[in-house]
């Protein structure tokens, strides 16, 4: 799939909360065909300290609209300098970047599961599984009620589980320790999320040769293989997070 480098015109910022917002970006020209799991790298003008991009996850998809979103957290200079973005805005993006996650095959039980703002990739994909006939169940951690981000349109999708770490909502503890893991059988998980988080998914999927796929955060800079900054440790030897992931089978990856 060919690469962009485009600017893109902002015709939507949704504050989700304190930190979290979700950007709503116009294509000039049809918008490529995206696939779960791939992001952008997305230039901060205006924040002279951001001097590299900063790679965001594709959230949701409007193919009639000629539309995606990308999922953002206030977490330094350069994306507040993005939440501060209003409509008429450009951003510049290069776009699609990465592999993608694996479909499932027909009738085979799915659950995602998505920690903070790894929940971001989750959502476009939860939609492509929906159209393809699977259902998925969803399973998001948060830290409390207050920091929980699109639970309405990830209900959308399939069944919704909740984990809290303070327990104001849903089943109290970490995502890795709810119920619906003892409750339910899959055939196939996808994760996203904290490091630990993910491990840990890797482990219990692992003990039940469950198929499991993670998306990983790594710091990248140049989103396309050069820089060699977010190198992971595979069974294939050192491999790029920006072009042979993000998304890897855990079965891959020295954990």
């Amino acid at each position: 799939m060919a690469k962009r480098i485009e600017d893109l015109k902002v015709i939507g910022n949704k504050r989700l909360n304190r930190d979290f917002f979700v950007l709503e970006l116009l294509g000039h020209t049809k918008i490529s065909d995206f696939k779960p799991g791939q992001f952008a790298q997305v230039r901060v003008d205006g924040s002279p300290e951001t001097f590299l991009r900063r790679p965001i996850s594709i959230h949701d998809v409007d193919y009639e609209k000629n539309t995606f979103k990308i999922l953002i957290q206030v977490a330094g200079k350069g994306t507040k300098t993005l939440s501060e973005l209003g409509n008429g805005d450009i951003l510049n993006l290069i776009y699609p970047l990465g592999n993608s996650f694996s479909l499932p095959f027909e009738n085979e039980k799915v659950l995602l599961v998505g920690g903070g703002c790894g929940i971001a990739p989750l959502l476009f994909l939860a939609k492509c599984l929906k159209s393809n006939g699977n259902i998925p169940d969803i399973l998001l951690g948060f830290r409390n009620s207050e920091r929980i981000i699109e639970f309405e349109e990830y209900r959308k999708t399939g069944p919704v589980f909740v984990a809290t770490e303070d327990g104001s909502m849903g089943e109290k503890g970490y995502v890795t320790s709810h119920t619906v893991f003892s409750t339910h059988q899959y055939n196939r998980i996808y994760c996203c999320g904290p490091e630990a988080m993910m491990k840990a998914i890797a482990s219990y999927s692992k003990k039940r040769n469950i198929s499991c796929e993670v998306s990983l955060e790594n710091l990248m800079a140049c989103g396309i293989g050069v820089c060699l900054c977010c190198i992971v440790d595979t069974v294939k030897g050192n491999l790029c997070t920006c072009v042979d992931g993000p998304v890897f089978n855990i079965n891959d990856l020295k954990w």
